[in-house]
């Protein structure tokens, strides 16, 4: 403020000068002599207040563009997330598709449902889906996805049911290899993997194997595929072998699921 008020009282005081020399020494004397002083003074305070004048002119322009970068920012981030929210549903939906091609393929009764939460538990594998009794769901119902056996309904209530995975300790499934028939139960283990026990040491049974339901237990449809053969051993001793398997599921990204209502039952069950 200071430097522009003594701006204006130089410029007042040359024009002041100017005016008084130009009056009294038209062209000549002391006229001149202040023109010669005088000029180069007012040159250089107007190129300073044209200079002055430039600042102020781009601040105002730095601040006007500063709110506007703000706000295009905050355009962005919310198109940024929009478009991440119509990603999610176009990949929901592709699911949800899949899901329903799997379900005409199934003869029996069937009711999709959505994963709403896990068991924290590391002793147990579980998740919780948001369809209950009120759905027509029942405490043993299989659990299915596209890509093989996900688990059974063990709690039921009006609205959730919890479903126990096939990788938890305390599952079981009737099964066999599909091409050589051998059978035996398939068992969860806490790495992420199956046991497939019970299987007798003369069977052949080798890595890459596919295993199936075998429909034996009354709960799996037959034929509705669990994973693959990972590792066999045969010890010299015992009647049976170890087998390892490995769900096709990817338990970690189960979203969605299809609840059979109306599991077949198994042929001895059929004829009394």
């Amino acid at each position: 403020m200071l430097i522009i008020v003594g701006l204006i009282t130089l410029i007042t005081v040359s024009m002041v000068v100017l005016y008084v020399s130009s009056s009294r020494f038209p062209s000549h004397g002391l006229g001149r002599i202040a023109l010669f002083f005088v000029a180069p003074f007012q040159e250089a305070v107007t190129d300073s207040i044209g200079f002055a004048r430039g600042i102020w002119k781009n601040y105002f322009s730095i601040v006007a563009t500063a709110k506007e970068n703000v706000v295009l920012k905050e355009a962005l981030r919310q198109e940024i997330a929009r478009n991440s929210q119509w990603r999610e549903i176009e990949l929901s939906n592709i699911r949800l598709r899949k899901l329903l091609e799997f379900k005409t393929m199934i003869a029996s009764r069937s009711i999709p449902a959505e994963v709403v939460g896990k068991d924290p538990s590391s002793w147990y594998k579980a998740v919780i889906i948001n369809k209950g009794s009120a759905d027509g769901i029942q405490k043993g119902l299989p659990v299915v996805v596209p890509e093989g056996i996900a688990g059974q309904v063990t709690d039921v209530s009006s609205r959730y049911s919890k479903v126990m995975l096939i990788i938890d300790r305390n599952s079981a499934v009737d099964a066999l290899v599909q091409e050589t028939r051998a059978r035996g139960l398939i068992k969860g283990e806490s790495t992420g993997q199956c046991l497939f026990k019970y299987v007798l040491r003369k069977e052949a049974v080798n890595v890459g194997d596919k295993i199936v339901a075998s429909g034996l237990d009354g709960v799996f449809p037959k034929g509705l595929q669990i994973g693959d053969v990972t590792g066999v051993v045969r010890r010299a001793s015992g009647i049976f072998q170890e087998v390892t398997v490995m769900p096709y599921v990817d338990f970690e990204k189960l979203e969605e699921v299809l609840v059979i209502l109306t599991p077949p039952k198994p042929d001895f069950a059929k004829n009394p």
